[in-house]
């Protein structure tokens, strides 16, 4: 097997590298540090804009750039069984049956 960096498995093998030094340093922050007032919020507001653009991502993006279809649907009635404080299975539900409805009426 050739390590040179054309190579997929170089980069494989890198990409695990990089993650198992990320896990390792992880664990040599002080916990102090951790336990910082500042740090707690910012990692919450960091989690919730991370899934926010997540979410965002994978609803809006096509190949060829922005479109609007029955995901956006999906998403809407997710987000209405959401602020009902539906369990999460109904809002999975929810927006799976609009995903299909908006589909079953033409929508792409």
């Amino acid at each position: 097997m050739s390590m040179d960096p054309q190579s997929l498995w170089f980069w494989v093998l890198l990409a695990c590298a990089a993650a198992y030094a990320t896990k390792i340093l992880g664990y040599l922050v002080p916990a102090a540090w951790l336990q910082h007032r500042l740090v707690t919020q910012i990692s919450g507001v960091l989690t919730v804009a991370l899934l926010a653009a997540l979410v965002a991502m994978n609803t809006f993006s096509a190949d060829d750039g922005i479109t609007i279809d029955a995901r956006l649907g999906a998403l809407l009635a997710a987000a209405a069984a959401l602020l009902l404080r539906a369990p999460f299975i109904v809002v999975v539900l929810a927006g799976a049956a609009a995903a299909a409805g908006l589909r079953m009426l033409g929508f792409p």
